[in-house]
């Protein structure tokens, strides 16, 4: 299976050598004929919002919703989390969300960039924590009953999953760790 890794905005060079370790393809995905041609998704971390205008401009939000209404396996990091979420809180009305995964989020919602930090997490179906490293990161206010909560901190999630959807409230391509990479591709592969 082709994993593409949208390449907007955002590290997607870090996600794909991430699924490169784990000795999974990877594509970097900038058009509709790029989607068209990939298994799966990563929507990486950036600005939300900016993202949004380059996924309009790039005529990639109708093509981009069409997949993942039809089951297409995506994951979104940061951004890529308030991309997926059903509700933004504090979004701009034109922004786009593709309402993929039952969460309510709000942008920066751990605060800033001067309020970035990095922790260990306790992950479910991992055997040793994982390293996160959180840059302006949504904070989930709501988790609807289908969403699977995999690490928590203080009992907010942080990494959620829903049918073929994962979405983190932090960068795991910054982590040097590719194993949620690879959850990622064994979840889609099952």
């Amino acid at each position: 299976m082709t994993t593409g890794v949208l390449a907007l905005q955002g590290d997607s060079e870090a996600h794909l050598h991430a699924l490169r370790r784990i000795g999974a393809v990877g594509v970097s995905v900038r058009t509709a004929e790029q989607l068209a041609a990939v298994d799966r998704l990563i929507l990486p971390g950036g600005e939300s919002t900016t993202i949004s205008m380059l996924l309009a401009s790039n005529g990639l939000v109708d093509p981009l919703a069409e997949r993942i209404g039809a089951g297409m396996p995506v994951f979104g990091t940061c951004a890529g989390m308030i991309l997926l979420a059903t509700h933004l809180l504090d979004g701009r009305p034109d922004q786009i969300g593709f309402g993929a995964i039952d969460l309510t989020v709000r942008r920066n919602g751990f605060g800033r960039q001067l309020d970035s930090f990095e922790t260990d997490l306790v992950v479910a179906g991992l055997r040793d924590p994982f390293h996160a490293v959180f840059i302006r990161a949504p904070l989930v206010e709501r988790a609807g009953p289908a969403v699977e909560v995999l690490a928590s901190i203080d009992d907010v999630p942080v990494l959620c999953r829903s049918g073929p959807v994962l979405a983190s409230a932090f960068h795991p391509e910054l982590s040097g760790d590719a194993r949620l990479h690879e959850l990622f591709c064994d979840m889609v592969a099952a």
